[in-house]
């Protein structure tokens, strides 16, 4: 069983689930130009000496357009974390008969079944959670640059610097905590069999055994996201002097600069946390398939 392999059993409700994250993601990406806009109109309104002889029609449409993709966003958003619930635990629920099945064809013992069974749970959470974080990332990075380019294109080239350093440090935390995970997945698969000798010394071996690839990882997620704020922190001082010394925006276009620009920082922040979950999952579908259990663990071969 694959990650491909459920997507295609489950399509209808995935594409669902998936089309209302790409819905409020759209809608969130529009908000910040719209209520630009509004603010300016506003100032507009507010500064203007003779109020009768001010064209409200521009400012009504503005509210319109800003209220209308708000509840758009917010009525989404609101939807959809009570359907994806329903969704994918209906999904784990099929999928752990499944994995119960096949271990049981494997002629794997019911310690391993039932730890392949909760294993298998990370798939549902990498499609319920992950699966939308890298959607939501790649509008909030790709997005942004393009919302960036229609106010002047040097924000949109300047923001996309950070592709650069970012692939250098992904690859190598990739690749360090591809090997972590693997490890870290021998030692689930001995959960069961491990309480079952009812042995503290063993339980709490087993658990100190557990969090030195944890506390490894969490150090590679660390420096990962220490090195591309540190990149951010001249993208960000370079954007603002763009906006602000070179361009001469407005207020509102200033606002929608700098939300647009918040949106891609803190989009940054997610990438340790999306490539550990997709490093963790392609494992466990390599095991999950695997003939025969891993020879790792505490258990020896």
């Amino acid at each position: 069983m694959t990650l491909l392999d459920i997507i295609r059993k489950y399509r209808l409700a995935f594409v669902f689930a998936v089309s209302l994250v790409v819905i409020e993601k759209m809608a969130w990406i529009v908000e910040p130009t719209l209520f630009g806009r509004l603010l300016d109109r506003v100032i507009d309104w507010r500064g203007v000496k003779d109020p009768a002889s001010f064209d409200f029609r521009p400012l009504i449409l503005s509210i319109i357009l800003w209220i209308g993709v708000f509840a758009i966003n917010s009525g989404v958003g609101a939807a959809r974390r009570s359907i994806d619930e329903r969704i994918y635990l209906n999904m784990f629920t099929n999928i752990a008969v499944e994995v119960t099945d096949s271990s049981r064809e494997k002629g794997l013992d019911v310690a391993r079944t039932a730890s392949r069974v909760e294993l298998s749970r990370d798939y549902v959470t990498f499609l319920k959670k992950r699966v939308p974080d890298f959607i939501e990332g790649g509008f909030d990075l790709g997005g942004t640059a393009i919302a960036l380019a229609l106010f002047d294109w040097r924000l949109s080239i300047t923001c996309l610097i950070i592709v650069f350093p970012a692939a250098i440090v992904n690859r190598v935390y990739n690749r360090k905590v591809t090997r972590l995970q693997k490890e870290l997945h021998d030692m689930r698969e001995d959960v069961f069999e491990t309480f079952a000798r009812k042995d503290i010394r063993q339980v709490r071996a087993y658990y100190e055994r557990m969090a030195r690839p944890q506390r490894r990882i969490a150090n590679w997620g660390a420096l990962n996201f220490g090195l591309i704020r540190v990149f951010l922190l001249g993208i960000f001082a370079v954007v603002l002097f763009i906006a602000i010394d070179i361009d001469n925006f407005s207020t509102g276009q200033i606002y929608s600069v700098v939300a647009y620009l918040w949106t891609f920082v803190t989009s940054t922040e997610y990438l340790p946390d999306m490539l550990e979950s997709y490093t963790s999952v392609k494992d466990i579908q390599d095991r999950v398939r695997r003939e025969s259990p891993p020879g790792n663990g505490l258990n020896g071969p």
